[in-house]
This record gives structure tokens, C-alpha cells and sequence, in this order.
């Protein structure tokens, strides 16, 4: 099975013969920088890199990547996701390009999907409500604000308004944090930058989550610049937006309370500079980790009748999404049933 990889150090990452070599820069107890101990990967194992410190490669490594299937995230210092390095689109289609391109211009095709996307998100969202409302967590008010919203969107006739919907849906779902989490406040959702521990947790997820969407996107023919509940744009990949919907209830916020509520998380992880909030190294390795083993988590999938990841929930979303656009059958998004 294939890795992904995280680059926390700044280093080289070059082609070495048929293997990736990463030479990570690092300091020693005066403060002076120095290479590190080479690191050697074999190509047939790399998925993918995550890459948080500055790198230094060359167009050799970046063609030795594409041909191999091999894509990138950087993220900059301040955790913000700065870009990917994809391989050739080998699956795109002329006839799913038309597909999406169709369903966006229909204004009621494209409001379906959009409410159905909106749907999913606020019913996984109430399900993580509901295990902590079993678990001594006075969750039923903010269960039952959340279940008025989403009872509103079969009447929404704009995507506009469904955005609002889904606004007050997350910013409700968010009041629910201050009594699931225990030591930590999040006093509000804060982002670019994020003023607190909980919000510094939040944005880094999504963002982990919507590369991971991006990626999933990239392996089916399903173009990632199409979409239809955040409007396409340029320079961004909208449509992984729209599906990270669906997910970062299941994978990020479940994380999150795992690491604090359970203390593998503590202040000593975050770094409080002036009006924001950052993870430090440490407490980034500690949350990708856990996003990881998430990842990798198994399911008995309803349909399939068989364990998936997931990981690879996630394109067997994007899978029924391009069933959809082809007509083939009607798209559902995915709802916890556990």
C-alpha cells in the first residue's frame, strides 16, 4: 500500500536512480544550520508529499513525479495551503467536462446538487452531535437549531441561499465545540488567521481535508475547477471545497476533539504570536498523525458489503458524483450510519 509522506523540515528532495532522496536541512544546538541524514524512498511506495518547510527540487524531480503519479501540497509557514503539484491529467474527459459544465449552468441542477452537498454535511455534523450528547454533553438545543436550518433548504430557489443556509448550520455546529471540548475555548470561528488553539486546529484540518478531496478528485475523470455549491473561481479548485463539505465533520473535527479532549493535544503544542494562533512542529506531527491513522480507519460499507478506508470513501464520493453527471443514477451524498 502507498504512504503519504510529511515534510516538516526544510531540505532537497531530488531523483535519486529510481528512488526520492530527502536531505532535510537542519540545526544544531548553536543555531547552525546543517544537512541532515539523507533519506531514501522508493518511488512505487510514495502516494503523495505534504510538504511544510521550504524545499528545495528541480524540474527533474517534479517530471520524475508526474510520470510515477505522484502529487505535492505545500503549505507555508503560517499553515496556510499555498498550491499542489498534480500529474498529468491522464483521466480528464471532453464528455465529463460538458457533463459538469451542463449540470452548472442549469440553475435547477445545480441547486440540487448544492442542497444535497449542504444535506450531508449538516446530517454528519448532527451525528457528532448526537454521540456526544450520549456521552454527558448537553448537545439538544444546538441539535435541534441546526435540524431547523437544514429543514429550510428543499425552499431555497438560489445557491446564495443555500451558502447562507449552510453559514448558519456551521456557525451553529461551532457553538456546540465551547461543550464537547474541555479545556479549550473556541470563542467563535476566527480564520486567516485563526486567534485560538481550537480555530489554529480547525483551519489546518480543512485544509489537510481538502487537499486529500483535491487528490481524490485527480484519480477520477471529474474536473476539480467545476462546481456548484462554492462558486468557481479563479486559481482554486472549487469543487474539492464542495465535497470536503461532506467530510470535515468525519475527519477533522472528530480528530480534534479525540487530541484535546484526550490530551495529546495541550497549549505547549501552539505557538500564540501577536492575533494568531499557530500549531508548532511538534503539535503539527502529532495532528497529521492522527489525521492519518483516520484516514485509514475502515468501514463495512453498506453497498460495497466490504471494509473501505476512509480515504477511499472519498473517491467512491467523487465515483458517484460523476455517476450523477452522467446520468447513470441519482447522487446521495454520504451520511454516518454508525
Amino acid at each position: 500500500m502507498k504512504k503519504t509522506y510529511y515534510l516538516f523540515n526544510p531540505g532537497t528532495l531530488q531523483r535519486k536512480d529510481n528512488t526520492i532522496k530527502f536531505t532535510p536541512i537542519e540545526e544544531d544546538g548553536n543555531g547552525v544550520e546543517r544537512e541532515g541524514q539523507p533519506r531514501y524512498l522508493p518511488v512505487e511506495n510514495i502516494a503523495e508529499f505534504y510538504v511544510f518547510g521550504a524545499l528545495n527540487a528541480n524540474s527533474a524531480l517534479y517530471n520524475f513525479l508526474g510520470q510515477n503519479d505522484i502529487a505535492a501540497h505545500f503549505f507555508d509557514y503560517y499553515e496556510n495551503y499555498t498550491g499542489s503539484f498534480m500529474p498529468r491529467d491522464g483521466l480528464l474527459s471532453g464528455k465529463m467536462i460538458l457533463a459538469q459544465t451542463s449540470a452548472f449552468q442549469s440553475k435547477k441542477r445545480r441547486l440540487e446538487l448544492a442542497r444535497k452537498f449542504v444535506e450531508g454535511a449538516a446530517f454528519n455534523m448532527t451525528k457528532n452531535l448526537r454521540y456526544y450528547n450520549t456521552r454527558g454533553k448537553d448537545l439538544d438545543g444546538v441539535i435541534e437549531k441546526i435540524e431547523q436550518y437544514a429543514a429550510m433548504l428543499p425552499k431555497a430557489e438560489a445557491v446564495d441561499e443555500i451558502m447562507g443556509l449552510e453559514g448558519n448550520i456551521r456557525q451553529t455546529y461551532y457553538e456546540g465545540f465551547e461543550l464537547i471540548i474541555n479545556d479549550f475555548s473556541m470563542g467563535g470561528r476566527s480564520k486567516q488567521p485563526p486567534k485560538n488553539e481550537v480555530n489554529a486546529l480547525i483551519s489546518f484540518g480543512n485544509m489537510m481535508c481538502y487537499s486529500q478531496c483535491l487528490r481524490a478528485i485527480h484519480q477520477t475523470q471529474l474536473n476539480p475547477t467545476i462546481s456548484y455549491l462554492h462558486t468557481p473561481g479563479d486559481r482554486r479548485y472549487s469543487l474539492s471545497l464542495d465535497i470536503s463539505e461532506i467530510f470535515k465533520p468525519i475527519l477533522v473535527d472528530r480528530v480534534i476533539f479525540k487530541l484535546l479532549n484526550k490530551k495529546e493535544l495541550q497549549e505547549k503544542h501552539f505557538e500564540l504570536r501577536l492575533n494568531k494562533c499557530l500549531l508548532n512542529p511538534s503539535g503539527k506531527k502529532i495532528f497529521v498523525q492522527a489525521f492519518e491513522e483516520r484516514l485509514n480507519e475502515t468501514i463495512q460499507h453498506r453497498s460495497l458489503k466490504r471494509k473501505v478506508s476512509y480515504r477511499h470513501l472519498i473517491k467512491l464520493e467523487c465515483y458517484k458524483l460523476s455517476k450523477h453527471l452522467l446520468g447513470m443514477e441519482e447522487y446521495k451524498p454520504f451520511k454516518m450510519y454508525w
